[in-house]
C-alpha cells in the first residue's frame, strides 16, 4: 500500500464537519455533514482516503464521532475504506477474540476492568508495527473505560535528555512468559495467555520460526512454558512529520508500570477502589521483587545488556507521558483512526459492561 507523499495537506472535504473535542487537539473529530449512515462514511474515507491519511500523520489521530455505527461489520467497513490491508495476526499480550460476523475485527482486550493499559503503540516490538490502528466503541461502560491518547513524538521531546540519552545508549530488552497449555487452570492476574493461544498452533517449531521472523528468541522450558526475548531501540523517526518517537513498550512491561499508573490514576480519579488497587500493586511489585528473578516476571524489560532500568528513569517517561495525555470519553459508535506511528492508547480502568473492538494494517 503506498502511502501519501510528504506534501501540505489539501483543502479540507466536503460533506463532514470537521474540528476537535475542545482544548485538545488530540484526536481531530470528524462529524456527520450529509450523511450518518456507515455505508455513505465508507464511501467518503475512501474518496477522500489520501486527505485523510495526511491528517492522520499530521495529527495523529482522528475521531468518527456521531455517525451510525451500530455493529462491528459497519466498522470493518470503515477501517477497510481506511486501509485496506488489515491483518489478523497479533503478537501482542492482551487477550483479545475474534468479533463474530467479521474477518479483522477482535475485541480491543479481555483485560479485567481494574486493569489499567499504559500509553503504547501497537506491537512496537515487532519487526513490522501496524501503520495503523482502528478503534470502535460498541458499548459505553458506566463509568471510566477512557482509551487516552498520547502523541509520542511530543513525549520523546519532552523527556528530560539525560533520561532520553540514557534509554538511547542502552536500548532495550523485553522478556515474556507464556503459560504451557497445561497451565491454563492456574489463577495468576498477571500470567500471559498461553502460548498457543497466541501462535494458534501447537508446534512448538512453528513457534520458533514465527519468532525468528520477528527477531525474537525463544526459550522452552522442561514443562512447556515459553520465553521469548527480543531486543530493540526506544524511538523511531515518524514518517511523515521526520521527528523522532517514543516507540517502545517500556512503561508497560516494566514492573513498576501498574503502581506507578494507578498511582497517577488515584489522583486524577481519586476513589477508595483506586487507592485500594494502587497500594496493592505497589505490594505486590515489591514481593515479586523480592521473591522472582526478573527473568521469571510475566513479563519485564531491562536495558539491552540485561541491566535493570532504575525506576526514577521509568517515572520520567510516565510523566512525559501523563503530561501529554487527552483523554476523551466513548460515545456509542464512536471509530477512531489512529496513525499508530505517531500516537499510542491505552485503556482506563471501567465498571460496567464495555465494548470497544479493534482492527489494525
Amino acid at each position: 500500500m503506498t502511502e501519501p507523499a510528504d506534501s501540505p495537506i489539501a483543502a479540507e472535504p466536503a460533506g463532514c464537519r470537521i474540528g476537535t473535542t475542545g482544548a485538545a487537539a488530540l484526536p481531530l473529530v470528524i462529524e456527520p455533514g450529509e450523511s450518518s449512515e456507515p455505508r455513505w462514511l465508507a464511501a467518503w474515507l475512501s474518496t477522500n482516503r489520501t486527505w485523510l491519511l495526511d491528517r492522520m500523520g499530521s495529527n495523529g489521530a482522528l475521531l468518527l464521532r456521531g455517525f451510525a455505527v451500530r455493529h462491528a461489520v459497519d466498522f470493518q467497513a470503515i477501517a477497510l475504506a481506511v486501509d485496506g490491508e488489515l491483518k489478523t495476526e497479533y503478537l501482542g499480550t492482551s487477550p483479545r477474540r475474534p468479533v463474530a460476523g467479521t474477518t479483522h475485527v477482535f475485541s480491543a482486550s479481555e483485560l479485567p476492568p481494574f486493569y489499567p493499559i499504559p500509553q503504547h503503540a501497537e506491537m512496537t516490538f515487532t519487526a513490522n508495527p501496524p501503520r495503523h490502528l482502528f478503534f470502535c466503541c460498541l458499548e459505553v461502560p458506566a463509568t471510566g473505560g477512557e482509551t487516552p491518547l498520547v502523541d509520542l513524538r511530543k513525549v520523546y521531546a519532552d523527556l528530560a535528555s539525560g533520561v532520553r540519552d540514557r534509554f538511547e545508549q542502552g536500548g532495550l530488552r523485553i522478556v515474556r512468559n507464556y503459560a504451557s497449555p497445561s497451565g491454563r487452570g492456574r489463577f495468576n492476574p498477571w500470567q500471559l495467555k498461553p502460548w498457543p493461544d497466541m501462535f494458534e498452533t501447537t508446534e512448538r517449531a512453528t513457534v520458533d520460526a514465527k519468532c525468528g521472523e520477528q527477531g525474537f528468541t525463544t526459550e522452552w522450558s522442561r514443562g512447556g512454558d515459553l520465553r521469548i526475548v527480543s531486543t530493540q531501540p526506544v524511538s523511531r523517526v515518524h514518517r511523515r512529520s521526520g521527528r523522532k518517537a517514543w516507540f517502545n513498550h517500556s512503561q508497560v512491561f516494566h514492573l513498576s508500570a501498574g503502581e506507578g499508573e494507578y498511582r497517577r490514576i488515584f489522583k486524577m480519579r481519586p476513589t477508595l477502589r483506586h487507592w485500594a488497587v494502587w497500594k496493592l500493586t505497589a505490594v505486590l511489585a515489591g514481593l515479586q521483587r523480592w521473591l522472582v528473578s526478573s527473568d521469571d516476571y510475566a513479563m519485564h524489560c531491562t536495558r539491552r545488556d540485561g541491566t535493570e532500568i532504575p525506576d526514577p528513569d521509568m517515572e520520567a517517561v510516565r510523566d512525559a507521558i501523563w503530561q501529554n495525555l487527552s483523554v476523551t470519553p466513548w460515545q456509542h459508535g464512536d471509530v477512531l483512526l489512529i496513525d499508530n506511528h505517531a500516537v499510542g492508547h491505552g485503556r482506563l480502568p471501567y465498571r460496567g459492561p464495555r465494548g470497544v473492538a479493534a482492527a489494525w494494517a
